[in-house]
């Protein structure tokens, strides 16, 4: 059977195929049998290799797909009447099918604005002092998203701030690594120089965006709160019997550095994209473009007309916004092509 391949996908980097070194080390883990349910070398050689680039000894687990990585952390970073502290963009928030409430029993999202879709201390605050009453869920934990919902990157001076004000609230810190590697790609900085240095308990950590067929990580820095936590997936269907094909393409992605240069590419197509769009008439970025996600504001007519003409992407971020998402195997052909047809509809 033969199929014809789209190249005009950018609504997401959900939306490309499986890398090379994934695809190796999948293949590789095919050839012979193993032991079932995490208990093979391929899930303890990923795990360890995460516990060496992080440069700690943190406890690592598996999950099929970002929903369930982030509500079982978050699980257990507090208890049913507690509530976690999130921006309003946040997945969690907007796109996560009430999942951080169901598998937490019920604990409550309280969310906050920010520019550039960031949280700030002072927001987090004002949510923490609002109310102390009984009647009112205790705020327990932070969420951040790094890089956030509208492609802009938490600094580190920024996390330690965050982490300064959970500190006096006696707050647990998560973060949401849906495209953490594109964070550390565009900051230059360490996977530990932007998680435990910098007081994140608990890292979800994406590989499906990063060039994986599927499969989320989950660092818990904190260990303490990794307790039972193998019991709390397992109970929520994510502990794979043949865990190494999940296990396995991370270890591809970690020990040839793909997980790393996959995101730095991602990056420069969407700087290339960014850059040829504030060249087109009537253009204008909504957000500044710091790792792989672009969003512009486009006329209702010019997003119709792109549609129409085969290209994909989302405009979920109120009228006239469009996000344009770039992958490990984003082309500048593919944002020529883009870009041309973007011009030809907007000169019309």
């Amino acid at each position: 059977m033969t199929s014809e391949c789209s190249p005009r996908f950018l609504a997401s980097d959900n939306t490309s195929g499986i890398c090379p070194e994934a695809m190796e080390y999948l293949l590789e883990a095919n050839r012979c049998d193993d032991l079932a349910y995490g208990n093979d070398l391929w899930t303890a050689r990923a795990a360890d290799r995460f516990r060496e680039m992080f440069d700690y000894d943190c406890d690592v687990f598996f999950v099929f797909n970002g929903t369930a990585a982030n509500s079982l952390a978050l699980s257990a970073m507090g208890r049913s009447y507690h509530s976690v502290i999130c921006h309003e963009l946040a997945h969690i928030e907007t796109d996560e099918c009430g999942g951080p409430e169901f598998f937490s029993n019920g604990a409550k999202l309280l969310t906050s604005p920010g520019a550039d879709g960031k949280l700030t201390p002072e927001g987090i605050e004002a949510l923490v002092t609002k109310r102390s009453d009984i009647h009112y869920p205790k705020p327990k934990v932070v969420s951040l998203t790094q890089a956030t919902e509208v492609g802009t990157l938490y600094s580190r001076e920024e996390l330690m701030a965050i982490r300064a004000i959970a500190d006096k609230h006696d707050l647990r810190l998560h973060m949401d690594g849906a495209r953490f590697a594109n964070a550390c790609a565009s900051l230059n900085a360490t996977p530990a120089e932007l998680t435990w240095q910098v007081g994140v308990d608990a890292l979800c950590f994406s590989g499906t965006k990063n060039g994986l067929a599927f499969g989320e990580a989950i660092l818990f820095f904190n260990r303490e709160l990794a307790e039972d936590f193998s019991y709390r997936c397992k109970q929520a269907g994510q502990l794979a019997s043949k865990m190494r094909f999940v296990s396995a393409p991370w270890l591809g992605l970690l020990e040839s550095g793909a997980w790393l240069t996959n995101a730095q590419h991602a990056n420069e197509m969407a700087r290339y994209l960014s850059e040829g769009l504030q060249t087109l008439p009537g253009v204008s970025l909504m957000f500044p473009t710091q790792a792989n996600s672009v969003f512009v504001e486009l006329p209702p007519q010019a997003i119709e007309a792109l549609k129409a003409r085969g290209w994909t992407f989302y405009t979920f971020i109120g009228a006239g916004g469009a996000r344009f998402v770039c992958a490990w195997n984003t082309t500048v052909e593919l944002l020529d092509a883009l870009l041309a047809d973007m011009r030809a509809v907007l000169e019309r």
